[in-house]
């Protein structure tokens, strides 16, 4: 009887493990198509705005205001410590600074210059200084940079629930 017991255990142990294989880790990337990958939640590409049209949203907006938008858009740096946030390209050279929505995922460091569709928050927010210094010090700037910061800035935020990295 012992030794029906202790089959029957491992049985189920067996058993249990073996339905945790397809699970997802929400931070790791999620392969969507064979040129695209997805971060976070769903992100359908249908219907995205494109960086012009982005930015004159933005420019109607005033400190505080959020709206929800899909865009578009080039990324232009990466968070080099972990990937916490990017900065995209938005029409006359301007800058949206794409953040993840409670951290629940981060992008690659090396995908600057790539193409995203980013599905969230769009806001306009005042970053102070001490922000702005620690936002640098993550993109790796040097000291001379950083010494250049020295009032409060008025920003294109994005609180992103999903990315959809394009190849």
């Amino acid at each position: 009887m012992k030794r029906f017991n202790i089959l029957l255990v491992i049985f189920f142990v067996m058993c249990a493990c073996k339905g945790q294989d397809g699970q997802i880790d929400k931070n790791q990337e999620q392969p969507v198509a064979k040129r695209a990958k997805l971060f976070g939640a769903a992100v359908d590409e249908n219907e995205s705005l494109s960086t012009s049209e982005m930015s004159d949203r933005y420019r109607v907006m005033a400190v505080a205001d959020t709206v929800p938008a899909k865009f578009t858009a080039e990324v232009v740096e990466v968070c080099q410590a972990k990937g916490c946030w990017m900065k995209v390209m938005l029409k006359d050279g301007q800058e949206a600074m794409v953040r993840f929505k409670d951290y629940g995922f981060f992008m690659p460091k090396d995908i600057a210059g790539r193409e995203v569709v980013v599905d969230g928050l769009a806001f306009i927010e005042e970053m102070s200084v001490e922000d702005q210094i620690h936002y640098a010090q993550d993109a790796g700037q040097p000291e001379t940079e950083m010494a250049k910061i020295t009032k409060p800035k008025k920003n294109f935020g994005f609180e992103a629930s999903g990315v959809l990295l394009k190849q």
